[in-house]
């Protein structure tokens, strides 16, 4: 079979023999966005054609599944697992002897105010072996951070911070960013600053507060400029972190290794515990999801 992730920004596609090994691999920076309205079977086609001949199905999760994506899936309400997220599945046409499937997102309320995601849960689902219970809680940290509990290999609930874009905003669109270096000139974002920044994310006064921080700690020369990017994602992942530490219990991670390695780090500091699991867990996620098609 087939399995792509498809997201935002990227693209990833693993051909996967049945029992659910990788065989092959295709990655690109051809995420949705790059897309023109229409072209989503043509991009497909040119990234995984060498393995259409071979293969007989396909399996499509993430963004693609948006409404700025292929076709827009309906998410399912949590609680949901595999069974649920399976029955959601969408066929899509594409010209093609197979079968192509598109997975749905996720959906919860909190407080009456929905949250939803798309791709993670499939990543989830990938990881149910490898917990260490059917009870966990799994953050996927990145643009929009992703904090999953799981429970009797069901994702009950989770709740979404925006930690990367707002990290990305402040760094490039406002004043903040104005004494920082260009990108790839900051320090090396584990050093010293970063866990200044987790610590004042402890102290009173609030986000806002502490953002300005960020600014004065440089124009006072407190904090060289190459450090300042370090400090303000340890002030952010640290606000994180204090707003989920109400979720008991180790915190397992999936993400890229830079990403993972930089909450491992901050939860630890924090005094919790961090279980780092594979960095792409989606070929097995949606493997789980195609047995039965």
């Amino acid at each position: 079979m087939i399995a792509v992730d498809w997201g935002t920004s990227s693209f990833r596609a693993y051909r996967l023999n049945a029992a659910g090994v990788v065989l092959d691999t295709r990655s690109s920076p051809r995420g949705i966005l790059t897309v023109a309205d229409g072209g989503f079977a043509a991009v497909l086609r040119e990234e995984v054609g060498a393995w259409l001949e071979a293969e007989r199905l396909m399996l499509l999760s993430g963004m693609i599944g948006s409404r700025q994506g292929w076709h827009e899936a309906p998410y399912v309400p949590c609680p949901a697992g595999e069974p649920e997220i399976r029955a959601a599945l969408v066929r899509l046409d594409f010209d093609w002897p197979g079968e192509v499937w598109l997975a749905s997102g996720l959906s919860c309320r909190a407080h009456d105010v929905p949250d939803v995601m798309r791709g993670e849960e499939v990543q989830i689902l990938g990881a149910l072996d490898v917990l260490d219970d059917e009870d966990g809680l799994v953050c996927l940290p990145g643009t929009h951070s992703k904090w999953v509990r799981v429970r009797g290999r069901r994702i009950v609930g989770f709740e979404t911070h925006m930690t990367g874009e707002a990290f990305a905003v402040f760094r490039q669109h406002s004043i903040l960013g104005r004494l920082m270096p260009p990108s790839g000139q900051e320090a090396d974002p584990e050093d010293a600053a970063f866990a200044a920044g987790l610590a004042r994310a402890r102290t009173a006064g609030g986000l806002l507060h502490h953002l300005f921080g960020a600014r004065s700690l440089g124009l006072m020369g407190d904090l060289p400029a190459a450090a300042l990017p370090a400090y303000l994602s340890g002030l952010l992942i640290g606000h994180e972190l204090a707003a989920t530490a109400a979720i008991a219990g180790p915190v397992h991670l999936i993400g890229s290794e830079a990403l993972t390695r930089r909450y491992a780090r901050a939860l630890e500091l924090s005094g919790r515990a961090a279980k780092p699991l594979a960095p792409d867990l989606a070929a097995a996620g949606l493997h789980l999801l195609s047995q039965g098609l």
